[in-house]
Protein backbone atom coordinates (compact mmCIF):
# COMPACT_ATOMS: atom_id res chain seq x y z
CA UNK A 1 0.00 0.00 0.00
CA UNK A 2 2.77 2.33 0.50
CA UNK A 3 4.41 1.86 -2.44
CA UNK A 4 0.99 3.02 -3.96
CA UNK A 5 0.72 5.95 -1.93
CA UNK A 6 4.18 7.02 -3.17
CA UNK A 7 3.64 6.47 -6.89
CA UNK A 8 0.56 7.99 -6.23
CA UNK A 9 2.51 11.07 -4.82
CA UNK A 10 5.30 10.73 -7.78
CA UNK A 11 3.15 11.30 -10.14
CA UNK A 12 0.77 14.05 -8.73
CA UNK A 13 3.94 15.81 -8.35
CA UNK A 14 5.17 15.32 -11.80
CA UNK A 15 1.62 16.33 -13.11
CA UNK A 16 2.16 19.56 -10.77
CA UNK A 17 5.64 20.23 -12.28
CA UNK A 18 4.02 19.83 -16.18
CA UNK A 19 1.41 22.26 -14.79
CA UNK A 20 4.10 24.27 -13.66
CA UNK A 21 6.15 24.24 -17.09
CA UNK A 22 3.06 24.39 -19.01
CA UNK A 23 1.92 27.37 -17.50
CA UNK A 24 5.31 29.25 -17.76
CA UNK A 25 5.23 28.37 -21.49
CA UNK A 26 1.88 30.07 -22.20
CA UNK A 27 3.36 33.03 -20.06
CA UNK A 28 6.31 33.42 -21.94
CA UNK A 29 3.97 33.11 -25.27
CA UNK A 30 2.17 35.59 -24.43
CA UNK A 31 4.94 38.21 -23.84
CA UNK A 32 6.42 36.97 -27.12
CA UNK A 33 3.33 37.71 -28.87
CA UNK A 34 3.16 41.18 -27.37
CA UNK A 35 6.13 42.24 -28.38
CA UNK A 36 5.94 40.70 -31.76
CA UNK A 37 2.75 43.07 -31.66
CA UNK A 38 4.66 46.07 -30.41
CA UNK A 39 7.57 45.26 -33.39
CA UNK A 40 4.66 45.58 -36.25
CA UNK A 41 2.99 48.44 -34.72
CA UNK A 42 6.53 50.76 -34.45
CA UNK A 43 7.53 49.44 -38.06
CA UNK A 44 4.39 50.19 -39.85
CA UNK A 45 4.28 53.35 -38.01
CA UNK A 46 7.48 54.63 -39.34
CA UNK A 47 6.37 52.85 -42.71
CA UNK A 48 3.38 55.41 -42.44
CA UNK A 49 5.21 58.24 -41.63
CA UNK A 50 7.85 57.96 -43.81
CA UNK A 51 5.94 58.52 -46.69
CA UNK A 52 5.04 61.94 -45.07
CA UNK A 53 8.29 63.09 -45.09
CA UNK A 54 8.66 63.81 -49.10
CA UNK A 55 5.11 66.02 -47.95
CA UNK A 56 7.13 68.08 -45.67
CA UNK A 57 10.02 68.51 -48.14
CA UNK A 58 7.68 69.77 -50.39
CA UNK A 59 6.46 72.05 -48.20
CA UNK A 60 9.00 73.38 -47.03
CA UNK A 61 10.34 73.76 -50.49
CA UNK A 62 7.13 75.24 -51.36
CA UNK A 63 7.77 78.36 -48.02
CA UNK A 64 11.25 78.72 -49.56
CA UNK A 65 9.81 79.52 -52.98
CA UNK A 66 7.30 81.51 -51.54
CA UNK A 67 9.50 83.99 -49.54
CA UNK A 68 8.96 87.07 -51.78
CA UNK A 69 5.07 86.09 -52.45
CA UNK A 70 1.95 87.29 -51.26
CA UNK A 71 2.35 87.88 -47.11
CA UNK A 72 -0.87 85.83 -46.86
CA UNK A 73 0.10 82.97 -48.83
CA UNK A 74 3.08 82.85 -46.83
CA UNK A 75 1.86 83.20 -43.06
CA UNK A 76 -0.95 80.49 -44.73
CA UNK A 77 2.04 77.82 -45.92
CA UNK A 78 4.12 78.50 -42.40
CA UNK A 79 0.93 78.10 -40.50
CA UNK A 80 0.23 74.88 -42.48
CA UNK A 81 3.87 73.55 -42.59
CA UNK A 82 4.46 74.24 -38.53
CA UNK A 83 1.44 72.13 -38.18
CA UNK A 84 2.49 69.60 -40.25
CA UNK A 85 5.65 69.28 -38.18
CA UNK A 86 3.57 69.02 -34.69
CA UNK A 87 1.59 66.35 -36.02
CA UNK A 88 5.54 64.31 -36.55
CA UNK A 89 6.66 65.46 -33.40
CA UNK A 90 3.35 64.25 -31.71
CA UNK A 91 4.27 60.80 -33.54
CA UNK A 92 8.02 60.81 -32.33
CA UNK A 93 9.67 62.17 -35.27
CA UNK A 94 12.73 63.90 -34.61
CA UNK A 95 14.87 65.65 -37.34
CA UNK A 96 18.45 64.16 -37.30
CA UNK A 97 20.73 66.79 -36.53
CA UNK A 98 23.49 67.73 -39.11
CA UNK A 99 25.32 70.96 -36.56
CA UNK A 100 28.23 67.93 -36.03
CA UNK A 101 30.51 66.01 -37.65
CA UNK A 102 30.02 63.61 -40.24
CA UNK A 103 28.44 60.25 -38.49
CA UNK A 104 27.49 57.24 -40.53
CA UNK A 105 24.58 56.33 -38.38
CA UNK A 106 22.64 59.13 -38.87
CA UNK A 107 24.21 60.72 -42.56
CA UNK A 108 24.51 59.48 -46.24
CA UNK A 109 27.71 61.38 -47.13
CA UNK A 110 26.09 62.25 -51.12
CA UNK A 111 29.25 64.34 -51.77
CA UNK A 112 32.74 65.17 -50.48
CA UNK A 113 33.65 68.75 -51.11
CA UNK A 114 37.13 70.67 -49.98
CA UNK A 115 37.37 72.13 -46.92
CA UNK A 116 39.48 73.00 -44.16
CA UNK A 117 38.80 69.70 -42.16
CA UNK A 118 37.87 66.31 -42.42
CA UNK A 119 34.23 64.61 -41.96
CA UNK A 120 32.39 68.47 -41.38
CA UNK A 121 28.61 68.86 -42.77
CA UNK A 122 29.13 71.38 -45.08
CA UNK A 123 25.54 71.26 -46.26
CA UNK A 124 22.18 69.37 -46.52
CA UNK A 125 20.76 68.28 -49.12
CA UNK A 126 17.77 66.05 -47.89
CA UNK A 127 16.86 66.71 -44.09
CA UNK A 128 16.86 63.05 -42.03
CA UNK A 129 14.56 61.82 -39.67
CA UNK A 130 14.16 59.13 -36.31
CA UNK A 131 12.01 57.71 -34.18
CA UNK A 132 13.42 57.09 -31.11
CA UNK A 133 16.45 54.89 -32.13
CA UNK A 134 14.98 53.93 -35.51
CA UNK A 135 15.96 55.75 -38.69
CA UNK A 136 13.66 56.62 -40.92
CA UNK A 137 15.15 58.48 -43.22
CA UNK A 138 19.20 59.31 -42.83
CA UNK A 139 20.24 63.01 -43.63
CA UNK A 140 21.67 63.56 -46.68
CA UNK A 141 24.87 65.94 -47.03
CA UNK A 142 28.03 66.91 -48.51
CA UNK A 143 30.44 66.18 -46.31
CA UNK A 144 34.39 68.17 -46.13
CA UNK A 145 37.69 67.01 -46.82
CA UNK A 146 41.17 68.54 -46.15
CA UNK A 147 43.27 66.57 -49.00
CA UNK A 148 41.44 66.67 -51.96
Amino acid sequence: MAKKADKSTERIRELENQLKRALADYDNLQKRIEADKDQIIKFSKIIILSKFLDVLDTFENIEEECKEANPGLRSGIELTLDQFKKVLASAGVEEIKTDADFDPRFHEAVDVVAGEANNKIVEVVEKGYKIEDKIIRPAKVRVSKKDL
